[in-house]
């Protein structure tokens, strides 16, 4: 999978492809990404594997995943009989609310 933000990419002699318009600051799009996750996820815990599958990168400029998790957003936990859990913490939760309110407030 290709970095949206460059980097991995090559051109056809092998050098470092460089992007030829401006992308927003790394921090910026990572935060707004963030934001996407915790809408995502929503106030329902989602499985972990589905989680997973839709937010993990291999690419390190755009470490949502890693992220969100480190800033104390999501936290994961296990549940009888339902395996993994994903949620939204009350921390990520208020940064949500803070950073994109609901629609129609």
């Amino acid at each position: 999978m290709r970095c949206p933000l460059g980097g991995g990419a090559r051109d056809s002699l092998g050098n470092d492809e460089q992007a030829s318009n401006q992308h927003a600051p790394v921090s910026d799009t990572v935060d707004a990404l963030i934001l996407d996750l915790l809408e995502w996820v929503g106030p329902e815990p989602r499985p972990y594997a589905e989680v997973l599958e839709a937010w993990r990168t291999s690419c390190p400029r755009l470490p949502v995943w890693e992220d969100a998790n480190d800033r104390g957003f999501v936290a994961r936990r296990r549940v009888g009989g339902q395996g993994a859990l994903v949620s939204v913490t009350p921390a990520g939760a208020e940064h949500l609310r803070k950073h994109r309110p609901p629609a129609g407030r």
